[in-house]
């Protein structure tokens, strides 16, 4: 599976193209995911630092029975943060399901809200926007879609490399020393619904560059749900709630102890605190398990003159990678396995920001016979 020249050229081509004259066109990066989606944007040709925004991804259509004066303006739909504030007299849509859209109406909306938050009327708006490297013809037709009429050209690229683009630190390249990610790479993102292990070498990742299962955080909040329940039958708690709880004591291989997960609920009307860290952290044992798993496979798949390098450019992505200890945990299992000298990163907080920003410097770059036309 080694990248040959076609292969490098067709990911680096949109890179080596000369940077046109700030012009009234604005660029957008990007990142649509299935909880959160990232924009970056800046005017054609300029070097400044972009604009940044998180949206939520959810679309809230007003329930039959709510009260004229109870929603902002009385609006039918809402979007992203205003949705989940108002979530009690809203039916709440998540447009896209692992990554790809699977409500087309739902995401024809948010891809309008979009639109609207850049606050450009009348500019013509290009986009590159990040797909999943496992997404087919049918989803890229699906985004194109539902951005048709919005944005004027686009140019669907795999996040992988996306994100390995925009963790590059331009300044390095040149340094012999530095691995670069967008040559040699692995990376592992953990949504809600699907992990993707993906392996960037140069080149848009291919079908046998990858592994994807549907297991990630939404199949981890299953786990400890079930495992609460099957405690503590009474007491009410419901996925949402475990969500929460999972994102504030998530916790692997901790040596010194979890910080106890202690959690109130409501049992006959009465509140109630409980202990579910060994919960939590079963939840969160099967998930690094798989991990561990997918990323072993993957290396194997690896030209075996590629490994030593890409154990140096082993990152971990996603929402799942804030889990206390994941990187730590999983760069020991791959030891453990014997692999030498592995070194696992993990993005942090900001991961979301990665494929915007890879995703803006591709368009900053694009050749124009690069883009596409969307007719609206």
């Amino acid at each position: 599976m080694k990248a040959n020249s076609a292969k490098a050229h067709a990911g680096a081509a949109v890179l080596d193209a000369e940077r046109p004259a700030i012009s009234d066109t604005l660029l957008v990066g990007l990142d649509l995911g299935t909880n959160t989606s990232c924009l970056m944007s800046s005017p054609r040709g300029s070097n400044a630092k972009p604009a940044r925004e998180l949206i939520p991804t959810v679309v809230g259509y007003a329930k039959d029975d709510v009260l004229n004066g109870i929603l902002p303006g009385d609006s039918k739909v809402l979007f992203g943060r205003l949705a989940q504030k108002h979530k009690q007299n809203l039916t709440l849509v998540r447009p896209l399901k692992g990554g790809v859209i699977h409500e087309q109406d739902s995401a024809r909306l948010f891809a309008t809200h979009l639109r609207e938050s850049l606050n450009v009327p009348g500019r013509e708006v290009r986009a590159v926007i990040g797909m999943p490297a496992s997404s087919d013809l049918s989803a890229r037709e699906s985004a194109r879609t539902a951005f048709r009429g919005l944005f004027t050209k686009v140019i669907f690229v795999p996040e992988p490399f996306l994100a390995a683009l925009g963790y590059r630190n331009d300044a390095r390249i040149s340094d012999a020393n530095y691995n670069d990610p967008v040559v040699n790479s692995l990376y592992i993102d953990i949504g809600a619904g699907s992990t993707d292990v993906c392996l960037v070498q140069g080149h848009y990742p291919t079908v046998d560059d990858q592994l994807s299962v549907p297991f990630a955080g939404d199949a981890v909040d299953q786990i400890i749900l079930d495992r609460i329940l099957a405690e503590y039958p009474e007491c009410g708690l419901t996925l949402g709630r475990i969500r929460e709880i999972k994102e504030h004591h998530s916790w692997v291989l901790a040596e010194d102890g979890a910080t106890p997960a202690i959690t109130t609920v409501m049992v006959g009307g009465k509140p109630r605190k409980i202990d579910v860290t060994a919960q939590v952290g079963a939840g969160c044992d099967a998930l690094l398990q798989k991990v561990f798993e997918m990323t072993r496979d993957l290396i194997s798949r690896a030209e075996p003159e590629t490994v030593a390098e890409l154990l140096q450019n082993v990152i971990v992505t996603g929402g799942g990678s804030l889990t206390k200890g994941f990187g730590v945990a999983l760069q020991a299992k791959l030891l453990e396995e014997g692999f030498e000298n592995p070194r696992v990163q993990v993005l942090g907080d900001n991961y979301k920001d990665f494929v915007a920003l890879g995703a803006l410097k591709i368009a900053r770059r694009a050749r124009e016979n690069q883009w596409q036309t969307l007719l609206g």
